[in-house]
C-alpha cells in the first residue's frame, strides 16, 4: 500500500469522524427534509416539463393529421376538375404530412409513457416526504430523549468523584462530628450536674454535724433537745452524771463513719 494512499485513507477517516461528531440528529433531519423538497420542486418541474412536451408533440400531430386530411381532398377535388397534375402533388404533400402525422403518434405516446413515470415518480416522492415528515418529529424527540438520558447517566457516573459530591459527604461527616461533641458536652454537663447536688447534699450534713455539736455543747441528748425537767416535790433532786467527753468524741467518730460511707 502506498504512502500517499494510506495518508489518503486516514485523512478520509478522520474527517469522517469529525463529521460524525458534529452532526446533530435534529439539524440533519431537518436538512434531510428540506433536501426532499428541493428534490421535489425539482421533479415538479421536469414534470411539468414533460407534459408541456407531450401538449406540444399532441397538438404538432393533430396538425399533421389535419393538413394530411386537407390534401387529400385537394387531390379529389384536383381529379374532379381534371387537373392531374394537381391531384399528384397534393397527395404527396398529404403523404408528408401523414408521414409527419405518425412520426409525431409515435413520439406522442413514447412521451405519454415518460409522463406517466415522472408522474408515479412525484406521487412516490411526495408520499415519501410526507412519511419523513411525520418522523422527523418523532426522530428528534426520541434524539433529545436520547441525548437527556445519556446527560444523566454521565451525571450520575460522575458523582462519585465530582467535588460538589466529595464537599457533601464532608460535611456530612462534619455534622456528625459536631452532634458526638454536643452529645459529650450534655453528658458532662449532666456529671458537674450531679457533683454539684452532691456538694449541697455534703453542706446539708455539715450544718447537721454543727447543729448536733451545738446540742451536745448544751447538753442535749440527740432525740431529745428540752432539758431534763426536775422533779416537782421537795424530795432530793436527782443527780446527773457529767458527760464523758470520750464517749462523746466515739459516738461523733461513728456518726462521721457513717456518713462518709453514704
Amino acid at each position: 500500500m502506498g504512502f500517499f494512499e494510506r495518508l489518503s485513507r486516514l485523512f478520509r477517516a478522520n474527517a469522517n469522524a469529525v463529521i460524525n461528531t458534529m452532526e446533530d440528529p435534529a439539524k440533519i433531519l431537518d436538512q434531510s427534509v428540506e433536501d426532499m423538497q428541493r428534490d421535489l420542486v425539482k421533479l415538479r418541474q421536469a414534470v411539468a416539463t414533460a407534459i408541456a412536451s407531450q401538449k406540444r408533440i399532441q397538438n404538432q400531430a393533430e396538425q399533421a393529421e389535419a393538413q394530411s386530411k386537407t390534401w387529400y381532398e385537394r387531390a379529389e377535388l384536383a381529379l374532379k376538375k381534371n387537373e392531374e397534375g394537381l391531384a399528384r402533388e397534393a397527395l404527396s404533400r398529404r403523404k408528408t404530412y401523414q408521414d409527419t402525422a405518425t412520426a409525431l403518434n409515435a413520439q406522442l405516446q413514447s412521451q405519454s409513457s415518460q409522463v406517466e413515470v415522472l408522474k408515479k415518480g412525484l406521487l412516490q416522492l411526495e408520499g415519501k416526504i410526507s412519511e419523513a415528515k411525520t418522523k422527523k418529529d418523532m426522530l428528534k424527540a426520541r434524539a433529545q430523549a436520547a441525548k437527556a438520558q445519556e446527560q444523566l447517566q454521565s451525571a450520575v457516573t460522575g458523582l462519585g468523584t465530582d467535588n460538589a459530591m466529595a464537599a457533601f459527604e464532608r460535611m456530612e461527616e462534619k455534622v456528625q462530628t459536631l452532634e458526638a461533641r454536643s452529645q459529650a458536652a450534655a453528658e458532662l454537663a449532666g456529671a458537674d450536674l450531679e457533683s454539684q447536688f452532691a456538694a449541697l447534699q455534703g453542706s446539708d450534713v455539715d450544718d447537721e454535724l454543727a447543729a448536733l455539736r451545738n446540742r451536745l455543747e448544751g447538753n442535749q441528748l440527740p432525740g431529745n433537745p428540752e432539758p431534763i425537767a426536775l422533779p416537782a416535790d421537795d424530795g432530793p433532786a436527782p443527780q446527773l452524771e457529767p458527760v464523758k467527753v470520750a464517749e462523746v468524741d466515739a459516738e461523733l467518730e461513728a456518726l462521721k463513719r457513717s456518713i462518709d460511707t453514704l
